[in-house]
């Protein structure tokens, strides 16, 4: 599965770098991801942790052909949607 990254247009970067998140941790998440839902405009959201036990959340569409990936965006997950995550991580885990 080929995933592109959109590249930030001032400083040809992908923009995930911008938010302290690597293409390589954008990876580990999405092959890996430990919760997904959809998005609006078509975009879905992952949600996971890094090998190195990072939170973050990525938000990518699934190419046209549906052989690929494009990342939008990802951050670390902090405050309350990090509570969130873990509250939803637990409750899935009762069931």
């Amino acid at each position: 599965m080929q995933i592109r990254f959109y590249i930030d247009p001032e400083t040809g970067r992908p923009h995930v770098e911008n938010h302290g998140v690597t293409v390589d941790e954008c990876v580990q998440v999405l092959g890996n991801a430990s919760q997904d839902f959809p998005g609006v405009n078509g975009a879905r959201i992952a949600y996971g942790a890094t090998n190195a036990g990072r939170l973050l959340k990525v938000i990518y569409r699934l190419d046209d052909d549906g052989d690929g990936l494009f990342v939008i965006t990802a951050y670390p997950l902090r405050g309350k949607e990090q509570k969130a995550y873990r509250r939803r991580k637990r409750g899935r885990a009762r069931e």
